[in-house]
């Protein structure tokens, strides 16, 4: 049976703190950390692991044993018969582990599926690839995480590079990267206010961080750990990264480890599974960019475009917009590509602030989309990102008064 319609219960959501790389979670094995971390939140969500008839797993750094991927997730939860895809499309892993579970539900293969991405970037693996046939037998090996930071095999470029040349073509200065740099700060602030009440609507606050074999408390975070105080003064003292750039530290995102989960089902299904029967969420489209080779922090307009076209909407028609921008850049060739207001975007802030985990980012930039149209009063909500490769997804959902 087709299903039209693809819902999120409300509240059927989480999301871990953010920690900057080798910071309070660098000991934890992200994918039994995410089993620990979705088993608390689905308990205190009084939602059952028997619920789920399908599961998918995003996380974009191997750890060990994750060839069992989620499989071996489900089972950590007591689910010995749920079965799926393990994805990983780098930083639009979150965005494709959506659409991957949506297609699911929409096909009728079925009806309540869990989606869960976790990545931990410190520690990440050192690979060796045997050569039996090279000189003296010596293979090659990897860094995963900085060596696929610093140079994309298809155009030698590291990610910066695509920042500066995204930078360059649309006339950036470092001056524009920094006043909206500072603004996306001033918005994260918004989410602390009241002792963290926004991040407390999907985050379990304070958050208690394991030891690495999961029997006792080894730390306990407040909230998102390792964002700097910036400042105007502070920004403008920052010089640019690369000789003759315009991007500096303050304007770019860093590294950092934590998972987030969501429930994907049907209209039918989310009503009861729902913290609130009278929210009604939907996941209406998906989009997907590719631009031209080294220029990264453009792909997410076309994404975002294309995503929009699918819903039958335009910018305008949009309540709330939410970015991955790992760079400033990204949200001011936004503006100018869909002429939204720069301003207007990433209410409570951004993956820019709190930071880089890859997968799980887009788990989390739609869950605060999803909160903030709730706050606003419902309406259409765009989450958009770039990834390696050039590349970007796009998400839009919709939230209404389902009573």
């Amino acid at each position: 049976m087709i299903v039209t319609d693809i819902a999120i219960p409300y509240g059927a959501y989480w999301s871990t703190p953010f920690a900057r790389w080798q910071g309070s979670f660098a000991h934890l094995h992200s994918l039994k950390f995410a089993a620990h971390v979705a088993k608390g939140a689905l308990q205190r969500r009084n939602l059952d692991v028997s619920v789920f008839d399908h599961a998918a797993l995003g996380m974009s750094v191997p750890q060990r044993g994750a060839f069992f991927g989620l499989p071996w997730l489900m089972a950590q939860l007591g689910s010995e018969n749920v079965a799926g895809p393990t994805i990983s499309q780098a930083c639009a892993t979150g965005a494709r582990l959506l659409q991957s579970v949506a297609s699911t539900v929409r096909e009728g293969d079925a009806s309540v599926a869990l989606a869960v991405a976790a990545d931990r970037v410190s520690n990440g693996p050192h690979i060796y690839y045997p050569a039996p046939d090279g000189p003296g037998g010596t293979g090659e090996h990897e860094n995963w995480v900085l060596d696929n930071f610093n140079c994309d095999p298809n155009t030698g470029f590291n990610m910066l590079k695509t920042a500066e040349n995204v930078a360059a073509e649309y006339g950036l200065t470092t001056e524009q990267q920094n006043e909206l740099t500072l603004l996306r700060y001033q918005q994260y602030e918004e989410a602390l206010e009241d002792d963290s009440a926004f991040l407390k609507r999907f985050m379990d606050l304070p958050f208690s961080v394991p030891d690495a074999r999961f029997r006792r408390e080894q730390s306990v975070l407040q909230g998102d750990e390792g964002i700097f105080p910036t400042s105007a003064e502070g920004l403008a003292k920052l010089k640019p990264v690369m000789e003759g750039g315009t991007v500096t530290f303050g304007g770019q995102t860093h590294p950092a480890d934590g998972n987030a989960g969501m429930v994907v089902t049907t209209p039918e299904r989310a009503a009861e599974l729902s913290r609130d029967r009278k929210v009604g969420i939907r996941l209406v489209s998906f989009g997907q960019s590719r631009v031209k080779a080294a220029f990264m922090p453009a792909a997410p307009a076309p994404a975002a475009r294309r995503a929009l076209e699918a819903a039958g909407l335009k910018a305008s028609d949009l309540a709330a917009v939410k970015t991955h921008n790992p760079f400033i850049v990204n949200d001011l060739v936004m503006s100018q590509e869909l002429g939204i207001d720069a301003r207007k975007m990433n209410r409570f802030g951004c993956s820019l602030v709190w930071g880089h985990p890859q997968a799980p980012m887009g788990i989390r930039g739609v869950i605060e989309l999803i909160e903030e149209l709730v706050i606003i009063g419902g309406g259409y909500g765009l989450f958009v990102g770039c990834a390696a490769g050039d590349s970007a997804m796009a998400v839009v959902v919709k939230v209404q008064d389902a009573s």
